[in-house]
């Protein structure tokens, strides 16, 4: 690993790093009377722009890493701009993880110098564009950066992140390869039910309505058909001829639910559902969706699993196919 300088404290390579950390806890247990039954602090500090990729990284890392994420709930990482307590933090990062495809636009030039200054850097998104094995999504603005909405893309993200840890920390490379295998496992049976729901959707009511286009993946995936009022960013602005046909197509259709996302603006939403009145079709908002953040932290919806759950369980339910009460979750008992 290359050295690089913060400030005036000199970070060397992670076995250095490992050592003056161990150094450190036989400190602390010196002053403390000779008590070693503290648990250390993990070796390493982890950092992830946002919770979808952050949750990945926290199950394959295990206990190794100490996982941090700088968008959180509710917050769209496409307008994002960073503090300066994000740069401090990814300056001091052992490692970092984001998403790429423009999805960060805002922190772009930060995690370019971060990569420059020597910190390991993976792009996830960018990874398995390279991989070549799954064909990303392309419209006007570019490349969808939203893999996370496909479960199967998301087992291909867990793999890359296994790999780059392994190479990071080759000393635990069986604890991150045996991490990664348990949380596919999980992903499996998440891909499982939400491609056995959606297929109790009517057919003829397999269109999902949303903010922004951020459900291509997912609608490639599951075989549904999706609009978005605003393109792939949300920096990209909706404009009334858009908003109108999509009230014409939601119509003729008789789209029975539209949906509002957790970070962006319900505005544009409700101007379907408004627009949808006037023309005497009756559409209603099916629930929230999580697109391009997860729920709060410490909660289930708070879990890239629990995110993914929560929306195909709200989408289906909305459309007239069938889910079970609380979801995956609630059919598992868990």
């Amino acid at each position: 690993m290359n050295q690089k300088r913060d400030g005036d404290r000199v970070h060397g390579g992670f076995k250095t790093y490992r050592w003056l950390r161990g150094v450190c806890v036989l400190a602390l247990i010196a002053c403390a009377g000779g008590r070693a039954d503290a648990e250390p602090p993990p070796p390493y500090e982890a950092v992830a722009t946002v919770g979808m990729i952050a949750d990945v990284v926290r199950n394959v890392a295990g206990e190794r890493a100490n996982v941090t994420n700088i968008v959180g709930e509710g917050v769209d990482p496409h307008v994002y701009t960073p503090t300066r307590r994000d740069v401090v933090l990814l300056r001091r990062a052992d490692i970092v993880f984001y998403n790429g495809l423009l999805l960060e636009g805002r922190m772009g030039d930060v995690l370019r110098r971060m990569e420059r200054r020597g910190t390991p850097v993976l792009a996830v998104a960018e990874a398995v564009k390279t991989a070549g094995d799954y064909p990303l999504l392309k419209e006007e603005e570019g490349l969808d950066p939203h893999l996370w909405m496909d479960v199967g893309a998301w087992k291909r993200v867990t793999r890359v992140v296994a790999a780059r840890l392994a190479e990071f920390d080759p000393e635990h490379a069986a604890v991150y390869a045996a991490n990664a295998e348990r949380y596919l496992a999980e992903l499996s049976e998440l891909d499982s039910y939400v491609r056995g729901i959606v297929a109790t959707i009517p057919k003829d009511r397999r269109i999902l309505v949303t903010a922004h286009d951020a459900f291509g993946y997912f609608g490639r995936a599951y075989g549904i058909e999706v609009r978005g009022i605003q393109g792939m960013s949300t920096d990209s602005e909706a404009g009334v001829r858009d908003i109108e046909n999509l009230i014409r197509l939601i119509v003729d259709r008789e789209v029975p639910a539209v949906f509002i996302e957790t970070s962006v603006s319900d505005r544009n939403v409700r101007a379907l559902v408004e627009g949808a009145r006037a023309r005497n079709h009756r559409l209603r908002i099916g629930g929230e969706l999580f697109s391009d953040a997860m729920g709060r932290p410490g909660t289930y919806e708070g879990t890239y699993i629990g995110m993914i759950d929560h929306n195909a369980t709200t989408i289906v339910r909305a459309l007239g196919g069938e889910a079970p009460e609380g979801g995956m979750r609630g059919r598992l008992g868990r």
